[in-house]
């Protein structure tokens, strides 16, 4: 298994930012464009257990796979989601994204992703992966918070 964890400050409120991963499609896909569909299944009230129906979208192959809430944190100063899919029956991925409060208009945001090949073949890949899609969520991420907060 790999695992990647990379963080970077946002100067956005952290409202703002945990919009893009508790709000709408339309909030998640400004920073997960490829993710065309995002349906609840089944929603607890702690929201851990919760999973949703996602279509994928990459050139003209969509996947669909049932994300899974592993964990779940909703606090002003603090905002934490651990989710985890199987994608393809290649890959069992985990993505979690904490939010840190650091003023009212500053947020820090670490991610973490891991990968596990689930196919023997598969995990010759994976020796050549790296963080490099990790660090371009997170430009991702602050390129599109912050340019909305200036908007605000």
């Amino acid at each position: 298994m790999k695992q990647w964890t990379s963080e970077i400050e946002i100067d956005a409120p952290i409202e703002q930012v945990w919009s893009y991963f508790d709000g709408s499609l339309e909030q998640m896909q400004k920073i997960m464009p490829q993710v065309v569909e995002n349906k609840p299944v089944k929603i607890t009230e702690e929201f851990v257990g919760s999973i949703y129906r996602q279509k994928y979208k990459e050139g003209k192959r969509t996947e669909e796979y049932d994300v899974h809430t592993l964990e779940y944190l909703n606090t002003p100063n603090e905002k934490k989601v651990k989710i985890g899919f199987t994608l393809a029956n290649y890959f069992e991925i985990t993505a979690y994204y904490e939010l840190f409060r650091l003023d009212h208009q500053k947020t820090r945001f670490r991610y973490t992703a891991t990968n596990k090949a689930l196919k023997w073949f598969i995990k010759l890949f994976m020796i050549f992966a790296n963080e490099k899609v990790v660090v371009k969520f997170l430009e991702k991420v602050k390129t599109v918070a912050e340019s909305e907060a200036r908007e605000l």
